[in-house]
């Protein structure tokens, strides 16, 4: 009997110490999300700074009091949309070629290429897109720099490449082989099978790569702050244009921001925070509705 109590002690003292580890993950989210937005929303109900013109405006010179951030909202949408426009199809492709098509050899070559790039450091990403992306951006453009929203799309979707490759091929993987064998017995191709058996199967699982595809592109720091050019003003009219993304903003200034500029350097970072959750909100809602039907 006292065996057995002993026993279901230790058993409550693991559950607890599971908890607490459970626990520091919803911790951190919280503690975040309250010195972000506490700091972030200080200059709007302290300091009086207008809110609109804040959101609305093109041009940051904090040694003119202006603080615009609508720009960067722009090119950070732009700069995201473009590198998932080109990285997720050839991210996806690679999964399906991995999982279904490549050999065992070939496929496990492909996995460890992909796995190092996942562990390359972002400056050695912005590095490459200066040293080479850069100078050939500033061939074709009709501007005197190669720094712009085309370089920076061109970064970002290697970047993605490894996040949606290894959540593609691993949602791919799990559809089950009835499925597969199902589609075969009733004619249809590889190929055929692929794309309207396979890949609506594990579209769950794809999607969630996608988004943190996304979240990794719209996040990135270092690397974008290389090759994006970061102008103090101008919503970017072309792709030859530079940018300036709102996570590259709060990493420029920072270091040395003090007073009001430095809080609205927090309040770029609420801006940040609310974006992404929308981007990741409106997908999952994208993706439970596609399932649900």
């Amino acid at each position: 009997m006292e065996a057995i109590k002993r026993k279901k002690r230790k058993e409550k003292i693991v559950e607890i110490i599971f908890l607490i580890c459970a626990s520091v993950a919803v911790l951190s989210v919280l503690a975040i999300t309250f010195f972000v937005f506490y700091n972030g929303l200080a200059p709007f109900v302290t300091n009086s700074y207008p809110l609109w013109n804040f959101l609305s405006g093109v041009e940051w010179r904090p040694d003119s009091n202006l603080y615009g951030i609508f720009y960067m909202i722009v090119g950070s949408v732009f700069a995201t949309f473009g590198a998932i426009l080109i990285g997720v199809p050839i991210a996806i492709l690679t999964a399906v070629f991995i999982s279904e098509m490549a050999s065992s050899r070939i496929g496990k070559a492909i996995r460890f290429a992909v796995e190092l790039l996942a562990g390359i450091p972002s400056v050695l990403y912005g590095i490459f897109g200066l040293g080479i992306i850069v100078p050939y951006v500033l061939k074709i453009s009709p501007f005197a720099q190669g720094e712009s929203l085309l370089a920076t799309i061109f970064v970002l979707a290697i970047m993605i490449l490894p996040t949606v490759v290894s959540i593609a091929e691993t949602s791919i993987a799990a559809v089950p082989k009835e499925y597969r064998e199902g589609s075969y017995a009733l004619g249809a191709s590889k190929v055929q099978t692929i794309f309207r058996v396979v890949l609506p199967a594990g579209r769950s699982g794809i999607m969630t790569g996608v988004i943190l595809g996304i979240g990794r592109a719209i996040g990135e720091t270092m690397a974008v702050m290389l090759v994006c050019g970061n102008p103090i003003a101008g919503i970017p009219t072309s792709i030859f244009s530079q940018i300036r993304p709102l996570t590259t903003n709060i990493a420029l200034e920072m270091g040395y921001a003090s007073g009001v500029h430095q809080q609205l350097l927090y309040s770029t970072g609420v801006i940040l925070f609310i974006f992404i959750m929308i981007i990741n909100f409106t997908v999952n809602k994208l993706v439970k509705q596609k399932v649900g039907s």
